[in-house]
């Protein structure tokens, strides 16, 4: 069966269509300017490009463009879309509603609807994508994979904040975590390559991107992790401030003569990286500039790995003790850099790690003889949809035989 995996943003439509027999991805595309001037579509499929420059008022507009490409004659990937089996969704906050990924029918739509305040600039994009998709293609199945599902097995002695219990009770207001499909497919992963049993492993999983966490699994369930209500709180980011004195938000706004919403803005486009150092959202931008001297690249990296090295601490008590540490993402998979400055001073929780393994970007980069396993596991969020989207429409062809 082939899956399509779609990931709609505001003005944006990624997409990835993958063969489930191979788990082989067939085409991948992105469409960009959705609603702005400009609007283009690129696809690879095939060892082939196909690029075009086309209006795109809405969402529904460009999915009509990214059939066009999938069943182009000559660049596209598929005869017709009648090859596609299903549709899976990235849907950023599931809230309380989900713990898993689920077959989306009108109450999924509602809940997705109704969790939109909890995630403002992600869930509209999301449920718009959904909607255009239905709109192209009405008897496709598809399913919703929530960013929040794995962390939902958080104790709530780790998701409650020390606010009056009513703003929990009666606005839902607690810690949900996010990328939780990556930490999901990286901790199946990662138990696999060790040989053990998810349910036997300890592990703690930094997926360091532009936007960052890290999250505590213990016996293959998320127990901690570092993102809140929102994807703001917790690591130092590309643009996100990450954890700091809420007191701040009052004393900007009155020194500053601006509103709320300004600061927030400011903590989520125009900090972390960026603000701390002033030089670029880019890790590998700060680490040149360290490397060249300049005390904001050295100050910079120095709080992003501190962050992340505090966390490693908290967590392996909060689990009473570790097995692995796991690296993913842009900065975790590709940057010894960041790997080396986050993993110094931690011998004392039993880590010994191997310098050239970790420039040679080695699976285990920890010594043969180290205690905690330190790794690199490559994420892949758009196969872990597909996966999912694959499991529940099989099941749900089962029920209706």
């Amino acid at each position: 069966m082939n899956i399509l995996v779609i990931n709609a943003g505001s003005s944006s439509l990624k997409y990835q269509l993958i063969d489930m027999a191979t788990e082989s991805v067939v085409a991948k595309g992105l469409c960009e300017r959705i609603g702005i001037e400009g609007a283009n579509i690129v696809q690879k499929a095939k060892g082939t490009e196909y690029a075009l420059t086309t209006p795109m008022k809405d969402h529904t507009v460009a999915f009509e463009a990214v059939v066009r490409a999938l069943t182009d004659p000559e660049k596209g990937a598929i005869a017709d879309m009648s090859s596609i089996g299903a549709v899976g969704h990235r849907v950023v906050h599931g809230g309380e509603n989900f713990t898993a990924s689920a077959l989306i029918t009108e109450e999924v739509e509602r809940a997705i609807e109704e969790n939109i305040p909890l995630a403002p600039l992600h869930n509209p994009p999301n449920l718009t994508g959904i909607r255009a998709c239905r709109t192209v293609m009405p008897k496709v199945p598809m399913v919703a994979v929530f960013d929040t599902a794995f962390h939902q097995t958080m104790p709530r002695r780790a998701y409650l904040y020390g606010l009056p219990y009513d703003y929990y009770s009666r606005l839902r207001v607690r810690r949900y975590g996010f990328h939780g499909t990556s930490h999901r497919f990286v901790s199946l992963k990662a138990a696999e390559i060790l040989g053990k049993a998810p349910e036997a492993l300890k592990l703690i999983v930094c997926h360091l991107g532009n936007g960052s966490s890290i999250s505590a699994v213990d016996g293959g369930k998320s127990v901690d992790t570092s993102m809140g209500l929102t994807p703001l709180e917790g690591l130092l980011m590309g643009t996100r401030a990450g954890d700091m004195d809420p007191a701040i938000t009052e004393f900007l706004c009155n020194a500053e003569g601006k509103t709320v919403k300004e600061i927030t803005s400011i903590y989520n486009k125009s900090s972390g990286l960026l603000g701390l150092g002033g030089i670029s959202s880019d890790w590998r931008d700060n680490v040149a500039a360290m490397e060249a001297g300049n005390d904001a690249g050295t100050r910079t990296t120095e709080v992003f790995a501190y962050r992340i090295r505090k966390y490693l601490g908290a967590y392996a008590v909060a689990m009473n003790g570790l097995d692995a540490v796991v690296f993913t993402a842009g900065i975790g998979e590709n940057s010894h850099d960041a790997r080396r400055f986050i993993m110094e001073n931690t011998e004392f929780l039993g880590v010994r790690m191997d310098e050239a393994r970790n420039l040679a970007r080695e699976t285990f980069i920890s010594a043969d003889d180290s205690r905690v396993k330190v790794m690199i596991v490559p994420t892949n969020e758009e196969l872990a949809i597909a996966r999912d989207t694959l499991e529940i429409v099989r099941t749900q062809i089962n029920n209706e035989q």
